[in-house]
Parts: structure tokens; C-alpha cells; sequence
């Protein structure tokens, strides 16, 4: 990398920044601003914020090992995602709006009291912690792999960036940052593929030049029956992720909550084909990686193809896409400290400033922690070995008992609990112990169909045994007449909802404009680069567009 690239780096990093401290007053106003963002934010931001939020520098490290090693299987594992989106669209999206809570937390303790509320929220902080490094680590380890900085000190810039503008301006900075940082992403990729066809001298090359069954969908490891054990564990993830609730529960109402899903899932559709292009040609390109040098092959590509300053704008967008989602859990994180530890447990008479500032004095601690444990992830074998034992052992577990009560009116604490402790266990056991102890280790796709079929398997048991004895929960009763009753939203939360998203959209796209100048000034700096000046351009003119039809009003 040369000072270019740098300098391009800081510049992007200081625009985000400078995006979270924009809604620090706003954050700061009220709980409804900083928690919920206004609680009726746009469906079209809640959806960009939920693809690039689920998306990850991780994909490029994770699903960009795969690609290099095994081809399109990695294609075929992303467009499980968008199978799982549309099935959250159709079947998940809706119940939690329906809900009238603002967060997963929330509602569990309406539906199954305080203490499963505290049991779960122990937990979902526990999985933040090591989900928030697992992201962290990969974008950290993409800076190292283009600069001469230990993976250390990459992982604890990027680390500290994220936390402190995430401190500040709370759900709304998060949600705006996502998408600025979802056109930095998509600029980045676009201008990386035709430079690597270049490279390899065009597309037919890569058709003939890739090791045998490179193109074939599924490998030993990654076979069908994994595909849709995947399928199953992704449904639950995306539906039941604490984090991810919060974009289906922020907008005004169902429908709207639908669409978020199905934007999610419709971009999932079409990414695979093309985020998995770069490691796949850098196979053709240099075939020789070993061990966990094919983390690394989407960078390696990148600095073999692009000029001075690209390479900066690339390493750019991967650590947008990492920020976004670290910033996703660390908020959700701390606002379930906030609102469902500290108020509920110690301070229950706590003011909404008081608890505004406890949320962004934990995401401080929180962020420290999280950096803390994404240096330990090499020790734990990789990062693919780490992202693929955190879906095995905890997804289905934590998020399908509550998806499960979304239906049901006769899941009860005691069912949910001992679902979750029974299936974390039997995982942790055949995950951890039982290769050492008995020798026994299954592949991935016994891992993933144990993960998720266990716990709907447990919860099955308890349906069944609940409607014999003709049984439904109290709670669920009681909740479902607090719906019922449910009182519209004033005029007065109407206009200041409106206001916030007016605000929020005016600086996605004057931000986006920004983005858009800065990448054309690249394209002409790189030789009048003319594909990254027609990217910056079109970001620019679609910027300038949607600025001129914001409604003033």
C-alpha cells in the first residue's frame, strides 16, 4: 500500500465517524431516538441496515476462504441466506412487529417474565461478545494482510473507530452509517472485478483455467444436506437475532416489517454471484495458499490489481461492512444492558438520559472487551472454524425457543429454558468434548442439523405435551390482550418520528454524495480510471437525485 491508500482510509473513517457524531444530540434527546431510532424509520434503511449488518467483512474472509479453496459451493452457501430471508418475510418479520415490544428482551419478559428475560440477556451478551470479535478479527486481518501493521494493532484501530461512534449517536447511527456504508461497499466490489478479469485475461479464462469440480455446488463438507440444515440455522438466525429483531420492530408496521425482510433477502439473491468472484480468480491467478493464507485472498487480489488509492477505497469498504456489523450488536448489546439489566435489575426508577449514558458507557466497555477476544481467534483454529462453531453450537438453541413462542400460546419459561440449556449443552459436549474424550467429531452437516434440529425437536415434545393436558400459558393470554389494546401512536410521536427520518435520509445522502465525489476524484487520479469514475459519478447524480426529493415539510 502506498500514502494514497492511507490517506483515502482515513478520510472514509473519519466520514463515518463523523456520521455517528451527527445524531450524538439527536441520541441524546430522548430514549425513543436512541434506542429506536423514532420506532418508525423507513423500511428501504432498515433493510440495507440488516443485509450489511448480516453481510461482514466476514464474507469476504469466511465465505472468501471457501471460494478460493472450493469454488461456488461459497455461492451456493450465501444463496441459502436469501432462501432464509424470504421464509423470515413470509413467516417472522410480521409476529415481532405484532409484538408491540421494542426488543427481543422486552418481549420475553413479557411473555415469559423477569427471570427468563435475565437468563436470556446473560447469554445473548455472552454470544455479542464473541459474535462482535468474530467480525471484528477478519477485517482486521484484511488490513494487515495490505499494510505493515501487526493484525493486533489493525484489529485495535478498527475496534476503537467503531466503539466510539457507536457510543455517541446510538440506533440512528448506526442504521445511517449501514447504508453510507453499504455504497462504499458495493462501490469497492464493482471496481475490483473487471480489474481481476483483466488480470487473468477475461471470463472464459477463469472457466478454463480453475481446478476440476471448482464450479460443482456442493463439496464432502459442504453437501446438500448441509445446504439446508444451513437453510434452517439461517431462518432462525435472521428471524431470532437479538439484533436483527430490532430492524423489524423499528418500523411502523407490519407490512413494512415484511418489506425489510424481503429487501434482505432480495440482495442476497443477487451478491453471491458477484462478492465470490475475486477469490475465485485469484485461485486462477496464485493456486499455492495453505493453511489460513486464503483468509487473505481477496486482499492479495486486490493489491495485485488495483493502483494507489483504490486499494485504500477496497480496504475501505470491507471495514464499512465489518463496522456495520459490530456496531449492530454492540447497540443492541448496549441497550439491552440499559434497559433490561440496569433499569430492570438496579435501577428500576432510572431516567431515560441516565440510562442513555449507562448504554454508552457499556458499548466503551463492551468494544474493549470485544477487541480483546478477536486477537484470541487465531488460537481457536481460524476464523471460518470459529464463525461455523458459533452457528453450530448456539444459533438454534438461543433464537428458535422464542421465534417457536411467536406462535404458540403454550411455551412456557420452564420449556424455553430447558430447551436452550439441554441443546447448548448436547452441542458444546459433541462440539468440544467428545472428539478428545471418545474420538467421535461429526462433519458440518451433522453439526448444523443437531444445532437446529434439536431444540425445534425438544420444543415439539413440549407443544405436544402442553396440548394434552390442554394447557396455555397465563403469560401468553395476558400478552396477547396487551396487543389487543395496544394505543395508536400520537400525532405529536408521529411528527417527531417524521422529523428523525427526514434528518436521517438528508445525511444518507449528502453523506452518499460525498462518498460518490471522493471516488470519482480516485478514478481520475488513477490514470482517468474511466470504471471507478462512472462509479463515482452515478453514486454522485443518484445522491443529488434523491437530496432533491426529500420532502421539506
Amino acid at each position: 500500500m502506498e500514502q494514497l491508500d492511507f490517506v483515502v482510509m482515513i478520510v472514509f473513517a473519519l466520514l463515518i465517524f463523523a456520521i455517528g457524531l451527527t445524531f450524538t444530540r439527536m441520541g441524546s434527546k430522548s430514549g425513543q431516538a436512541f434506542f429506536e431510532a423514532g420506532g418508525e424509520t423507513p423500511w428501504w434503511i432498515n433493510g440495507l441496515s440488516l443485509f450489511i449488518s448480516y453481510f461482514s467483512a466476514g464474507t469476504f474472509v469466511v465465505w472468501g476462504s471457501i471460494a478460493y479453496k472450493h469454488g461456488a459451493v461459497a455461492n451456493v452457501i450465501q444463496l441459502t441466506m436469501a432462501v432464509s430471508g424470504f421464509l423470515v418475510a413470509i413467516f417472522i418479520a410480521a409476529k415481532w412487529k405484532r409484538t408491540g415490544t421494542r426488543t427481543s428482551a422486552e418481549y420475553i419478559g413479557k411473555r415469559f417474565g423477569t427471570r427468563a428475560q435475565q437468563f436470556y440477556t446473560y447469554l445473548i451478551l455472552i454470544l455479542s461478545l464473541v459474535n462482535t470479535s468474530a467480525v471484528l478479527y477478519p477485517v482486521g486481518k484484511m488490513v494487515y494482510v495490505a499494510t505493515p501493521f501487526s493484525l493486533n494493532a489493525c484489529i485495535i484501530g478498527i475496534g476503537l473507530v467503531i466503539v466510539l461512534y457507536t457510543a455517541a449517536g446510538g440506533l440512528w447511527a448506526v442504521l445511517v452509517t449501514d447504508v453510507v456504508q453499504f455504497v462504499i461497499l458495493m462501490a469497492a466490489v464493482l471496481i475490483v472485478i473487471p480489474a481481476a478479469f483483466g488480470e487473468i485475461g477475461g471470463v472464459s479464462n477463469l472457466f478454463a483455467k480453475a481446478p476440476e469440480h471448482f464450479f460443482e455446488p456442493f463439496t464432502s463438507d459442504y453437501t446438500a444436506g448441509f445446504m439446508l440444515a444451513f437453510i434452517g440455522y439461517q431462518t432462525v438466525y435472521i428471524g431470532g437475532n437479538w439484533s436483527y429483531v430490532q430492524r423489524y420492530t423499528s418500523v411502523s408496521d407490519e407490512r413494512n416489517a415484511k418489506k425489510v425482510a424481503y429487501l434482505f433477502a432480495g440482495l442476497y439473491l443477487v451478491s453471491p454471484l458477484i462478492w465470490m468472484l475475486p477469490p475465485m480468480i485469484y485461485r486462477v491467478i496464485h493456486p499455492d495458499l495453505q493453511g489460513l493464507d486464503p483468509e487473505g485472498a481477496y486482499m492479495m487480489l486486490c493489491q495485485r490489481v488495483l493502483p494507489a488509492g483504490l486499494i485504500g477505497l477496497v480496504l475501505s469498504g470491507m471495514i464499512s461492512a465489518t463496522s456495520s456489523k459490530a456496531n449492530t450488536t454492540i447497540n443492541l448489546a448496549a441497550t439491552v444492558f440499559a434497559q433490561d439489566v440496569y433499569r430492570s435489575v438496579f435501577r428500576p426508577l432510572a431516567s431515560e438520559k441516565e440510562q442513555i449514558l449507562v448504554a454508552r458507557l457499556f458499548t466503551l466497555l463492551f468494544g474493549v472487551g470485544t477487541i480483546g477476544v478477536a486477537m484470541l481467534v487465531p488460537l481457536a483454529g481460524g476464523i471460518v472454524e470459529v464463525v461455523l462453531s458459533i452457528a453450530a453450537i448456539a444459533g438454534g438453541a438461543l433464537f428458535a425457543p422464542i421465534i417457536w413462542s411467536l406462535y404458540s400460546k403454550r411455551q412456557t419459561a420452564f420449556s424455553v429454558i430447558t430447551t436452550t440449556i439441554v441443546a447448548l449443552l448436547i452441542n458444546l459436549f459433541f462440539k468440544v468434548i467428545a472428539p478428545s474424550l471418545i474420538g467421535l467429531k461429526f462433519n458440518r452437516t451433522i453439526e448444523t442439523l443437531l444445532g437446529v434440529g434439536l431444540p425445534l425437536l425438544m420444543l415439539a415434545c413440549f407443544e405436544w405435551y402442553y396440548a394434552s393436558k390442554a394447557m396455555v400459558s397465563e403469560r401468553a393470554l395476558i400478552l396477547e390482550r396487551e396487543q389487543s389494546n395496544v394505543a395508536k401512536p400520537s400525532g405529536a410521536h408521529h411528527a417527531e418520528a417524521r422529523r428523525q427520518n427526514v434528518f436521517g435520509v438528508t445525511v444518507i445522502v449528502i453523506a452518499s454524495a460525498v462518498v460518490g465525489l471522493g471516488i470519482f476524484a480516485l478514478g481520475w487520479a488513477a490514470s482517468r480510471n474511466g470504471i471507478v469514475m462512472s462509479v463515482g459519478g452515478g453514486i454522485f447524480v443518484l445522491s443529488s437525485i434523491g437530496l432533491l426529493t426529500i420532502p421539506r415539510k
